[in-house]
């Protein structure tokens, strides 16, 4: 705790809800790492502000910024009364050549995000909105699932998934409604459970071809 409290006094920064810690575009000079509270990452699709994702404590983030010397690739807002801590390029080098703990997490982190963007281009690929959100639950599912005696079970809200995927929220809503008709997906005071992921495959395959061969 005593490292935590040093450490803070040294680069930490409170911050309240609804500050804008960066905006996408601008240039990067620091990066964050959260010590308590949590901050939305945001990036504009069709010149609509969408959360990409909020991170929570012992997270960060930023640091893109300061290894590539290029503009933010997306924006940050707090989300909830933030404690963090501000580490400019110099401090940050310095912490990654005399830490292998630090390295080894920022190694982890950056493969862990280069997965997500794949599979976000992939799913910016498909242009019927049935197959993204199906698309987005099973790599959701297959990354952070856990499994059970029911099938796979995921903390999800179905109804933040149009956001995740760029499309209209009726769009997304009559996706969800479908699969969860089908029994394909069943809600969960959890999120949702997944009984047979083989058969999510499966009708993600079907939309697939069906928006292939434009079957109506």
């Amino acid at each position: 705790m005593a490292g935590e409290d040093l450490l803070f006094q040294r680069f930490g920064r409170e911050f309240p809800r609804g500050h804008i810690l960066f905006r996408e575009g601008e240039v990067g000079r620091e990066m964050f790492v959260i010590q308590a509270g949590k901050v939305s990452i945001t990036k504009k699709v069709r010149d609509v502000e969408k959360t990409l994702v909020t991170l929570g404590a012992g997270e960060f983030f930023g640091e893109m910024a300061i290894l590539n010397a290029k503009p933010r690739s997306a924006g940050a807002v707090v989300a909830e009364d933030a404690k963090l801590l501000v580490i400019d390029p110099k401090t940050f080098e310095a912490m990654v050549r005399g830490n292998v703990e630090i390295a080894v997490r920022l190694i982890k982190k950056l493969s862990d995000r280069l997965q997500e963007a794949d599979d976000q281009i992939e799913n910016l690929m498909l242009r019927d909105p049935n197959s993204r959100v199906v698309h987005y639950i099973m790599r959701q599912a297959e990354q952070r699932g856990r499994a059970s005696s029911q099938g796979v079970v995921l903390a999800l809200n179905l109804k933040e998934v149009s956001g995740k995927v760029g499309i209209k929220q009726e769009q997304g809503d009559d996706a969800v409604g479908k699969i969860l008709k089908a029994k394909i997906v069943i809600m969960d005071p959890a999120g949702v459970i997944i009984p047979d992921i083989a058969k999510l495959k499966q009708y993600l395959e079907f939309l697939e071809m069906k928006e292939k061969f434009g079957e109506e």
